[in-house]
């Protein structure tokens, strides 16, 4: 039934008429095909900022989104991080629409380091790089749209220490490495004006699935999602209990652009060897896919004057 609602929604959603123009219709999200991402990500191994692995991860998306015809542009930096400088990159695919004013899509595609284990991170980093790959399918077969669309997958967002503040400073956190630059340099390019929304996710796979209002997230952007999310039958997922949590969402926030966490911390295997594929399901992408992309046509509607 939840199903045969996000199908519906999908289907008013891009019907909708664009100022005169109708939309082509997009593809449905396919939460299979996001798990097959996944399973690829995972079999690569540990991808820590500045990795062999991630290096691999990096070539994978590369891949499959110039197979969709995406050109995709890298982002590299160098971090200075508690290990030394780290080499990092984003990675950026732009669908432009009939505005430059961009709507972003973000997630961060690096693993925890773990020393002495082998943290495959199928959630933590696994779950948003492979959805943000299903996402840019659906988004690139819809090619008539108001906003660009923006897919960043952020580097660098796990904290090299084990705790997330045990060796940052004020100035300089051990954290979030990949948006603080991309909002940096957005900065010095005088480019903040064009992002008028971002939405982040960041572990949405897990078996028991629950997510929490984020206090830090702007309210009308939550309140968007979390109706969608009621409207597709979704609302035992997307709960209305609060948590406070620091993401890549932060930097976003202080730059002034409206943004949301789509975020489930309460999860066993956080940050432990055991964040393993039997811990995680296709169920969670497909519900986060279907709510995002039928809360579009309302994002769409709040951010045009």
């Amino acid at each position: 039934m939840r199903r045969h609602l996000a199908c519906a929604a999908l289907a008013v959603a891009f019907g909708m008429m664009a100022h005169g123009q109708a939309r082509t219709p997009a593809p449905a999200f396919d939460g299979a095909r996001a798990w097959t991402h996944l399973e690829q990500l995972v079999a690569i191994g540990p991808r820590p900022a500045g990795s062999a692995g991630i290096r691999q991860a990096r070539a994978y998306i590369g891949r499959q989104l110039s197979a969709l015809g995406l050109t995709v542009q890298e982002q590299p930096f160098v971090a200075d991080t508690p290990v030394g400088r780290v080499d990092m990159a984003n990675l950026i695919a732009r669908l432009p629409g009939r505005r430059s004013d961009r709507i972003l899509f973000t997630g961060h595609y690096d693993t925890k380091l773990l020393e002495g284990h082998v943290f495959v991170g199928a959630n933590d980093g696994g779950s948003s790089a492979a959805f943000l790959l299903e996402l840019a399918h659906v988004l690139a077969g819809e090619t008539s749209r108001e906003f660009t669309y923006e897919l960043v997958w952020l580097d660098g967002e796990e904290a090299f220490c084990h705790g997330w503040y045990d060796c940052g400073r004020p100035d300089s956190p051990d954290n979030t490495y990949g948006s603080r630059y991309y909002v940096q340099a957005a900065q010095e390019a005088g480019a903040v004006g064009s992002m008028r929304a971002m939405v982040l996710v960041d572990m949405i796979a897990d078996r028991d699935l629950r997510f929490r209002r984020d206090t830090h997230s702007t309210p009308w952007l939550t309140d968007l999602i979390w109706r969608t999310a009621r409207d597709l039958g979704h609302g035992d997922v997307f709960v209305d209990a609060e948590t406070t949590v620091e993401d890549d969402h932060i930097p976003f926030l202080e730059a002034g652009i409206p943004s949301v966490d789509i975020i489930d911390l309460e999860y066993a295997a956080w940050h432990m060897p055991a964040d393993r594929l039997d811990q995680v399901s296709a169920r969670g992408l497909q519900i986060v896919g279907d709510v995002v992309v039928a809360a579009l046509p309302g994002l769409e509607a709040r951010l045009t004057p």
